[in-house]
């Protein structure tokens, strides 16, 4: 089992950026894919970024591709998204996530979330 703790979420102009951290407890070595997912109020949940194990492969959604960046550091139980250059339409609350399959990226275990506000 794999409890998330998101953090660093809040308001920014756009154009700036954050760093998101997610702190993992349990066994978060036995995970092979964590990301995050992100939401809007009356809008579908959208995958984000994920990573997985070695060899370390990454997705990002076509919104962010170029903008954001993701990286584990296992030894901390701790993973990260990086927002760069962020814009209006990144508003939304983000939920680190965890999938415990060594098979895909189906997420299982989900965050309570941290607010990002993008202002103009």
């Amino acid at each position: 089992q794999v409890q998330l703790v998101e953090s660093g979420g809040g308001s920014v102009q756009a154009g700036g950026s954050l760093r998101l951290s997610c702190v993992a407890s349990g066994n978060p070595y036995s995970t092979y894919c964590m990301g995050w997912l992100r939401q809007v109020p009356g809008k579908e949940r959208e995958r984000v970024a994920h990573i997985t194990t070695a060899p370390g492969s990454t997705y990002f959604s076509d919104a962010v591709k170029g903008r954001f960046t993701i990286s584990r550091d296992d030894a901390k139980n701790t993973f990260y998204l990086q927002m760069n250059n962020l814009k209006p339409e990144d508003t939304a609350m983000y939920y680190c996530a965890a999938a415990s399959s060594i098979y895909n990226c189906d997420f299982d275990y989900w965050g309570r979330g941290t607010q990002v506000t993008v202002s103009t």
